[in-house]
């Protein structure tokens, strides 16, 4: 070989070598109990402070606050426990739930534990990531720690690789669900995908009944399936309420529900979300009135 060529080889290799992936890892791990998953880094971006809301503020979820609360617990302990799926009406708490289960499940004698010290650590991947989830669990599973894997706001426009890829990992595959990992999911949409995709496929099938079990079939993969409505307007004043008294805000009540009932109507909707953005404001104006 030319002795000149290789001085540019080298600078040829080195540039691939930079522009390749780096090697997945694990490093990091106790310096938090929440983490952001970054494929093109390969490795877990640690979050210091989780943006939760405390779950005794979660109000009219009740029933659903006591299904994955008690999931997670299940979990935390080292008992079986459901991947979950948490769908519904937009603002009702669903993702806040997961975190404030998250929380909750870290509880040493009532307060939290020290930093990289929980039972459980959190794991958010992006709708965008799925595909890397087989090379997310694979990493994972070399851990002594147990972790929720948690996507939000999950949706499907078409059956792409992302949704191949989560059904695959939800069946388990030939090497199973690590024992170490629950995956806990948001969606506004019960079965993942739009209505019309559903029907569309129905429709042009040979077998329609057949289309539409593929089709729905990813949902009825997640062994807790947890459903959120639009609240009443008793539920989203307790909301309110609930969220004046933690703030100890200087306020009456009759003022407070007139106020908050402009709000949602200028909103147009009821929800635990448009419950807290009023709060907010208010904070903020009377803050400033004091």
């Amino acid at each position: 070989m030319d002795s000149n060529l290789l001085p540019l080889l080298e600078r040829i290799a080195s540039a691939l070598e930079r522009l390749s992936p780096p090697a997945p890892s694990l490093g990091g791990l106790e310096s938090a109990d929440a983490f952001i998953w970054h494929p093109a880094l390969g490795r877990l971006s640690p979050v210091a402070h989780v943006a939760r809301v405390d779950i005794g503020l979660l109000r009219g979820v009740e029933r659903q606050r006591n299904m994955l609360l008690e999931n997670t617990l299940h979990f935390a302990r080292g008992l079986p426990a459901n991947n979950a799926m948490l769908w519904g009406a937009r603002g009702m708490g669903k993702s806040s739930l997961v975190k404030a289960a998250h929380a909750q499940a870290n509880l040493v004698d009532g307060k939290p534990a020290p930093q990289g010290q929980g039972r459980v650590a959190l794991v958010e991947i992006q709708r965008e990531d799925l595909s890397t989830l087989p090379e997310l669990l694979a990493l994972l599973r070399e851990s002594s720690r147990r972790f929720i894997v948690f996507c939000d706001d999950l949706s499907f426009e078409r059956e792409d690789a992302d949704y191949k890829a989560l059904k695959s990992v939800l069946d388990g595959g030939i090497a199973g669900r690590p024992a170490n990992v629950l995956f806990y999911a948001t969606s506004n949409r019960r079965h993942l995908m739009p209505r019309e995709m559903i029907e569309n496929e129905s429709s042009t099938a040979i077998n329609t009944s057949e289309a539409t079990e593929e089709k729905v079939s990813l949902s009825d993969r997640f062994g807790l399936w947890i459903g959120f409505h639009n609240c009443a307007q008793d539920t989203f004043m307790d909301m309110v309420r609930g969220y004046a008294r933690e703030r100890d805000l200087p306020i009456g009540d009759a003022d407070l529900v007139r106020r908050a009932n402009a709000w949602s109507l200028a909103r147009g909707g009821r929800s635990g979300r448009v419950a807290f953005q009023f709060i907010e404001d208010l904070t903020a104006e009377l803050s400033a009135q004091g």
